[in-house]
């Protein structure tokens, strides 16, 4: 989801996972996260186009292992989203931050 991102956006992306797993309206563990199916539509892209199929690079593990040992620079964002994307119900959320060209918000 993050592979041209920045390292910290890397890790932010997993944050958000583990975020989600922690929100009471989101799935109660990873995997039903990363695969969640609502509206027709996967949450995440790498599902929908297979990518997530494809063997991550060692800093995309590195990350992942960060996010997990609890480092979240997003500060609880439970969404994210490409700061290119024109959807006013995304930008509407409270911005948390921007981390290379990724909005995290709540």
């Amino acid at each position: 989801e993050a592979d041209a991102e920045p390292y910290e956006g890397k890790v932010a992306v997993g944050a958000v996972v583990l975020n989600r797993v922690e929100d009471p309206g989101f799935p109660d563990s990873i995997p039903e996260v990363i695969y969640q199916y609502e509206d027709g539509t996967y949450q995440f892209e790498p599902v929908m186009n297979g990518w997530i199929n494809v063997r991550p690079s060692t800093e995309s593990i590195m990350a992942a292992a960060d996010a997990l040992r609890g480092w979240d620079p997003t500060n609880g964002a439970v969404y994210f989203f490409a700061t290119y994307v024109d959807n006013p119900w995304l930008w509407s959320r409270p911005l948390s931050r921007i981390i290379g060209n990724v909005a995290f918000t709540y």
